[in-house]
């Protein structure tokens, strides 16, 4: 199963939820569920608002079965 790891590079930034929903421009509450929960689907054109945000590579984002997505 695929795992998000937005929470993992938010904090390594110094951002929080809230910073990062108003730096990336989505919601609060989808940056929470992708903050806390396992995700089975997702909104790509979130995925690609919060990568630039984090100035990461969409696949920065995506940790899959314990191993970074390359």
């Amino acid at each position: 199963m695929a795992k998000l790891r937005i929470k993992e590079i938010a904090e390594s930034q110094g951002l929080n939820q809230r910073e990062l929903a108003e730096k990336s421009g989505v919601t609060p509450q989808l940056i929470n569920r992708y903050w806390n929960y396992p995700m089975q689907r997702v909104e790509l054109d979130a995925l690609v608002k919060i990568s630039k945000a984090l100035g990461v590579k969409f696949a920065d984002l995506i940790d899959i079965e314990g191993e970074q997505a390359a």
